[in-house]
């Protein structure tokens, strides 16, 4: 079962904040991530909305604990406004050709 961690950020600057998530592509395979989707809220161009799907909780719940780290720094202070996290259970999914 898929396990997606869904971070709700509101961020100072877009592109900014794409160049610092950028950078962590390493960080994010490193530590489980299987796919990633980030999208924006329309009207409200600083709210960033992430999807990172692990294989299970277990690996979601320690890239939590990892993000918060990296949150922590100050570079990431300067740029995240405010930040959420869930975790959610994929429980149905159908993707079209």
């Amino acid at each position: 079962m898929t396990v997606t961690l869904h971070i709700d950020n509101t961020v100072r600057d877009y592109d900014d904040w794409k160049a610092a998530f950028d950078q962590f592509e390493r960080f994010r395979a490193d530590n489980g991530v299987r796919a990633y989707r980030v999208g924006r809220v329309e009207g409200t161009p600083p709210r960033v909305l992430i999807d990172l799907d692990f294989d299970d909780r277990a690996a979601a719940e320690a890239f939590r604990a990892a993000l918060a780290t990296v949150l922590a720094t100050p570079r990431s202070r300067a740029m995240v406004i405010s930040h959420e996290a869930w975790l959610v259970d994929v429980v149905d999914e159908q993707i079209s050709a």
